[in-house]
């Protein structure tokens, strides 16, 4: 599961593309968003666990640094999001998942297949 900080940091990450946690704040500032420095590099290195960013170690004055990037974690995250749906509800939560994703309009219904890949 995605916390909606991390969310945050994810789609911050995405507009800086490659880069430290320094970065990442920066764009979240920028966004509006006001965290310190700590607990953005938290937030990413827990990513990193998830598997939804990758980092490389990277020299920098003082030492050394994580540069972290995005990976398709829109993919994997609603996959993980649909298993978890049917294990935590079983067939009555894929029937009304099934009845909401029959209310969508054509294009919404085109927009969530390219992100499976389906």
């Amino acid at each position: 599961m995605v916390g909606s900080l991390e969310t945050e940091a994810l789609i911050a990450l995405r507009e800086v593309g490659e880069g430290p946690a320094r970065d990442v704040r920066e764009q979240l500032a920028v966004a509006g968003v006001q965290v310190a420095y700590t607990t953005v590099a938290t937030i990413l290195a827990r990513l990193h666990d998830k598997g939804l960013v990758r980092r490389r170690r990277e020299k920098c004055q003082g030492g050394e640094r994580y540069v972290y990037r995005t990976v398709d974690f829109e993919r994997r995250y609603l996959r993980n999001l649909l298993r978890g749906v049917v294990t935590m509800f079983g067939p009555s939560g894929v029937v009304h998942l099934n009845e909401e994703l029959a209310k969508m309009n054509p294009a919404e219904e085109r927009e969530l297949r390219r992100r499976l890949k389906i």
